[in-house]
């Protein structure tokens, strides 16, 4: 099992973006709950490479779970707090409450400004009739949510997003 390290848990902080899209998603599936092997098979088997570099430079390490070995250090959880970008979820993990998010957020976000945007989002998501598509509609309104509100209300919007994901969609796709 794989947990984040002290520098690890300060990428995901806001304001502390050195690490790509994918090695960010690793760090948010780095739980000690995941397997090393199911979190190496994402990314189409490149979750291999991408944690190697992780654990190499530090933002990862592997937690001991056999008798016998001690437990990598770990300094205490962190108090969970609101994302800056909205309430907390309180609901059950699903593809149509991930689906209402990215259309509530397309409307809030792009339609006073760029009802165009909002529009072809908003077909999009009409039209993703597989989790695959909906999640590749998803990634890209992150994107222009990145170019529009910064890097910041683009990893919380992240972040709030896999919360809302079943979970075993996030092991085969992120």
């Amino acid at each position: 099992m794989l947990i984040k390290t002290e520098k690890g848990r300060l990428e995901l902080r806001p304001g502390h973006r050195s690490l790509g899209q994918r090695e960010r998603a690793l760090l948010l599936v780095a739980d000690g709950q995941q397997s090393e092997s199911k979190m190496a098979g994402l990314f189409q088997g490149d979750g291999r490479r991408l944690i190697d570099l992780l654990l190499a430079q530090g933002y990862l390490v592997r937690q001991a779970s056999g008798a016998g070995l001690s437990p990598a250090p770990e300094s205490p959880p962190q108090p969970q707090t609101p994302a800056s970008h909205g309430e907390q979820f309180a609901g059950t993990r699903s593809l149509a409450s991930a689906r209402m998010f990215l259309f509530d957020l397309s409307e809030r976000l792009f339609a006073p400004r760029d009802k165009a945007l909002a529009n072809r989002y908003r077909d999009a998501l009409r039209e993703a009739r597989d989790p695959e598509a909906m999640l590749a509609v998803g990634r890209d309104l992150i994107a222009d949510v990145e170019a529009l509100a910064g890097s910041e209300r683009a990893d919380g919007i992240s972040e709030r997003l896999a919360k809302l994901l079943p979970a075993g969609l996030l092991e085969n796709s992120i």
